[in-house]
């Protein structure tokens, strides 16, 4: 494997921003502090659902959205003016990173890679992360990171977020999104060194953008392995561990909070489980009573069904109840087992919130 080197020191970085003196019941949970109810967000709750970010994004696309500090940083806020979430989570794309490396590409409408990278030479010519300025790695994400800091009401956490070294090869090498990704897993085959020399670049790069969010104020970090399962057991541990790995030791030694999420791994959740972070999230297939059971010291974040969402009150407030029955609420955030889809109601969202905050009533 190729070594991680140290990053550059940049004269331009910013200094970091002070987090809320009060970050409230998602921070202490990570702390596995006892709290009065559980924290609750949900993944994509910035955007899709909310009526006012369909009319935005109408007027702006979503490239606009999210390259303008402005305006992410509104639709970051978005969510958190109509439901009490415990959180508010940058809005921003997972591809933002890479144009630092120089990757163009446009949405249709999800990414989609101009020159996707399929051999040797291609990865070779990625530049090293480590030698860029900290203001060439998405500016535009840390600069509405400062915005929402400054807006964001005491008691409510800020996130930041990236997508796992493997998730983003994904897509750089097949170009675009796709079922099991299959040029990315015959490259990993055809160019082993090769592979490992792109997720060694990828991890330093988002080592590095990462911390620029804490620095801008981010309270925790959540790294998106999307799509973890592409590969089986052993092989992900020969050739996805160790970058991965080396990513979270980075942030941790940097002092940023960490949360790691997987999703369609199965296989593969009790080695995640052993990786260095404050909290892991996981789909709705994994059993997350069972999963506090061996690993009674690490902070849960999960994992309703979304489709939960779609089925009506009664059925929201039966499966969440049966969550929560699942696990004890210390160490545990609720939260989807994936991204929220379009078709859910807003009533929905707010029969999930008052099904979570209903516990803490019944114990009071």
């Amino acid at each position: 494997m190729t070594a991680s080197a140290e990053p550059a020191a940049s004269s331009t970085a910013a200094s970091p921003t002070p987090a809320q003196p009060d970050s409230g019941l998602l921070l202490r949970t990570l702390r596995f502090e006892d709290t009065p109810r559980r924290p609750l967000w949900i993944m994509r709750q910035a955007g899709r659902i909310l009526p006012e970010y369909r009319a935005l994004k109408e007027r702006h696309g979503f490239a606009g959205l999210a390259r303008d500090p402005e305006l992410a940083a509104r639709v970051t806020l978005m969510p958190l003016r109509r439901f009490p979430f415990d959180a508010a989570i940058t809005f921003a794309d997972i591809m933002s990173p890479l144009p630092a490396l120089g990757v163009d590409f446009r949405f249709d409408p999800g990414p989609v890679i101009a020159r996707p990278l399929r051999d040797a030479a291609a990865v070779a010519a990625l530049p090293d992360p480590d030698r860029l300025d900290e203001t060439e790695i998405a500016p535009e994400v840390t600069a509405a990171q400062r915005i929402v800091r400054r807006e964001l009401d005491p008691g409510k956490a800020l996130l930041g977020f990236a997508g796992a070294p493997l998730t983003l090869a994904a897509y750089l090498v097949q170009g675009r999104g796709v079922r099991d990704f299959p040029l990315l897993r015959a490259f990993a085959h055809e160019e082993p060194a090769a592979f490992d020399s792109l997720l060694d670049r990828l991890g330093r790069l988002c080592a590095r953008y990462l911390i620029a969010q804490h620095r801008a104020g981010a309270d925790a970090v959540q790294v998106f392995d999307s799509w973890a399962g592409l590969f089986a057991r052993a092989e992900w541990r020969r050739r996805v561990r160790p970058h991965l790995e080396r990513l979270l030791v980075r942030l941790g030694d940097a002092g940023v909070t960490r949360i790691l999420f997987l999703h369609a791994a199965p296989q593969l959740v009790d080695d995640y489980a052993e990786l260095p972070c404050e909290a892991l999230g996981v789909d709705w297939r994994t059993d997350l009573g069972t999963l506090r059971q061996q690993r009674p010291d690490l902070c849960l974040q999960g994992n309703l069904d979304p489709t939960v969402l779609l089925a009506g009150n009664e059925a929201i407030r039966r499966e969440t109840s049966r969550l929560l029955e699942s696990l004890s609420g210390r160490g545990h955030i609720v939260n989807l087992g994936h991204g929220v889809l379009p078709a859910t109601p807003l009533e929905a969202v707010q029969t999930l919130v008052e099904a979570v905050h209903a516990e803490a009533e019944g114990n009071a």
